[in-house]
């Protein structure tokens, strides 16, 4: 009879060990504190919170420029949309705001509970009274900046630039004691229905007047995109293009990443879009609250032709 010696008997209790080991470890592996780890369900979880685009009856329209061939128009949401989506989004108990005056300027703190870590992360921004935001509260426009940190709107910074001419609304003006004219409009505007595409930018836009009449239409490439429309959303893509676009916005983004300020160059095709458009620089200035136009960075001056790219010429209008 064959004898077995003690290091061999051991040999097989051994195996079970480590197995019964190995088995529990992997079935505890998804309590595992390692930071890889933790960080892909914090991913998953933040992919599960992903903030949705805005819908067309989410988006309000106000008046930037006015003269007498015609009207420009700004697209922008309130604090009430803000609130509404962050409570659909991460619950009513999931974040909080605050308030701090620094430096004589006052900030609003978002706050979102982190479940996965129990900590809250905070997102902060200033509020301004400048430009078209003069009929604002500091804390309500302080708070809506800090949402948009959160990504909730950021898509209407992907807005064409709206003009509506003078024969789509009623301008009217009054003169001043200086002789000079200033033009006014009582019409009012809303956005009947939104497309984005898979960069969430938005591909397609209409815009009507109080009688319902089409006033501004950007139509959208191919059939394929989100649609956001009041009380429906539809999701799809057009992949390739998508892809073409993405890679085209990679190769401007290298060439033009360590760039201070825009070249004469720039400059001159930005005043070709300009001219071609029939928005003015002033227009321009108010909606990205840019003080010297030459100075804007690299990244500001691409977005800034991108939405001129896609606003139809003076011509079409």
């Amino acid at each position: 009879m064959h004898k077995f010696s003690d290091e061999q008997f051991m040999q097989p209790r051994i195996c079970a060990e480590a197995s019964q080991i190995l088995l529990i470890a992997g079935q505890n592996l998804k309590f595992c504190p390692h930071p890889q780890r933790r960080a892909l369900r914090k991913g998953e979880k933040m992919e599960q919170n992903l903030i949705r685009l805005l819908k067309a009856d989410e988006i309000e329209c106000r008046v930037s420029v006015i003269k007498e061939n015609g009207l420009s128009l700004l697209l922008y949401k309130d604090a009430r949309v803000d609130q509404k989506i962050l409570d659909e989004t991460f619950g009513i108990f999931g974040w909080k705001r605050s308030h701090q005056s620094i430096e004589g300027n006052l900030y609003c703190t978002v706050e979102i509970f982190d479940k996965e870590t129990g900590e809250w992360v905070a997102k902060q921004d200033v509020g301004t009274t400048g430009y078209a935001e003069k009929e604002k509260s500091q804390a309500s426009d302080s708070f809506k900046r800090a949402c948009f940190n959160w990504g909730i709107g950021r898509e209407l910074y992907t807005a064409p630039f709206i003009w509506i001419p003078a024969g789509k609304a009623e301008i009217m003006y009054k003169e001043e004691q200086n002789k000079a004219k200033r033009f006014y409009c009582n019409d009012h505007f809303s956005v009947s229905s939104i497309s984005y595409n898979d960069d969430r930018e938005i591909s397609g836009l209409v815009v009507v007047n109080d009688s319902g009449h089409t006033v501004y239409e950007l139509k959208e490439k191919g059939v394929d995109a989100t649609i956001a429309c009041k009380g429906t959303v539809r999701a799809s893509g057009n992949k390739a293009e998508t892809a073409k676009k993405q890679a085209q916005k990679n190769t401007a983004g290298k060439a033009q990443k360590d760039s201070a300020s825009i070249s004469k160059e720039q400059m001159d095709s930005l005043q070709a879009e300009l001219d071609r458009t029939g928005v003015t620089m002033e227009t321009v200035q108010n909606r990205y609250q840019i003080k010297e136009p030459g100075a804007m960075s690299a990244e500001l001056y691409g977005r800034v032709m991108s939405a001129l790219k896609r606003t139809k010429s003076t011509e079409a209008a």
